[in-house]
């Protein structure tokens, strides 16, 4: 390495969904969601995508509203997102001078205003480090591509490297091995069911190649040897009249009560950060149902900062970095 190398700062781009930051907020970030032909299509003509987007955003905005209302008022997507970039900052300034940001997919900031920053600063390479541990078109596919179409535009050009997937990353299995650990200690040696809930995506997806549903079974594999337990696979947050990946979170929870279950440890597989999928979904709305139906039901919590979680995403950023040779 040069020294000239040794002294470039090199920028560091966590891709997210995004998520309102207000009540204000819920139908524009909605809008924004449905607009991106990239998840669905809602018409065969582009050209209707945004005004039928509209219309959904604005029926489904109460409902959406009354979610964020019940977690604080807005998502804490960005915040929790911008304490990881702090973290990973510092990990990283042991190895060399980097800045790390953030870009959200279907909120602020955006793709654009995040480049633009880098470019103001000097910095023209660039790691785009997705925050989805598992692959698939409708997530880090989109994002990417958003992000490419801003380098492509900015008037300063970008050398950029992808970190596209890492669903056996070391640090980030044992994190969720340890956090599953200590989850299962909580019951005090009552038997519990071990559940896994993961982000659903449509069936089709899968038919035409995406690797999501693969790649999640790898890492729970991975974890399950650590910690040596077995556990069930299910789907939550699904939307729209199509075929969805199942069975579905609120499915597996009548299925396990029916079994004469009494003690569920549910572990968000796909989600790295709390948002609207943790803090609503599965402490309110399934941790309710379980106790309508006789159970208990606790999670994990979300890697969000966890150290060695951070060091993993560290590992990351420092093996595409040597890929290129910048380092």
């Amino acid at each position: 390495m040069s020294d000239q190398q040794s002294r470039e700062t090199i920028g560091v781009i966590l891709l997210n969904l995004g998520g309102p930051d207000t009540l204000e907020d819920v139908e524009p970030f909605l809008f924004n969601l449905f607009s991106d032909r990239k998840i669905i299509r809602l018409s065969p003509f582009p050209f209707l995508q945004k005004f039928i987007a509209a219309r959904i955003a604005k029926k489904r905005a109460p409902k959406s509203r009354e979610a964020y209302r019940l977690i604080g008022g807005g998502s804490p997507l960005a915040r929790i997102t911008a304490a990881q970039g702090h973290a990973l900052e510092d990990v990283l300034a042991a190895a060399g001078s980097f800045k790390v940001r953030m870009a959200m997919r279907y909120w602020y900031p955006k793709a654009e205003e995040t480049l633009r920053m880098f470019a103001q600063a000097g910095i023209s390479k660039v790691v785009a480090l997705t925050l989805y541990p598992h692959y698939s078109v409708a997530t880090t596919g989109s994002s990417l591509d958003d992000l490419r179409k801003a380098a492509q535009a900015a008037q300063t050009p970008f050398a950029m490297a992808e970190v596209r997937q890492w669903p056996m990353q070391a640090d980030y299995v044992a994190s969720l091995a340890e956090a599953i650990g200590k989850g299962l200690a909580s019951f005090g040696g009552e038997q519990v069911e071990l559940v896994y809930s993961a982000h659903s995506l449509p069936v089709k997806f899968i038919e035409e190649g995406d690797p999501y549903l693969d790649q999640i079974r790898q890492t729970i594999g991975a974890v399950e040897e650590m910690t040596g337990k077995s556990g069930q696979l299910c789907f939550q947050s699904r939307s729209g009249p199509v075929q969805w990946l199942s069975p579905s979170t609120p499915d597996m929870l009548k299925s396990l009560s029916g079994q004469g279950c009494k003690n569920i440890l549910m572990v968000p597989i796909s989600f790295v950060s709390d948002h609207v999928e943790t803090l609503y979904e599965i402490d309110l709305l399934y941790k309710g149902q379980a106790r309508d139906l006789g159970m208990r039901l606790e999670r994990t919590p979300s890697l969000n900062s966890e150290p060695r979680f951070i060091r993993g995403l560290a590992s990351l950023v420092l093996d595409a970095c040597r890929r290129q040779d910048w380092l």
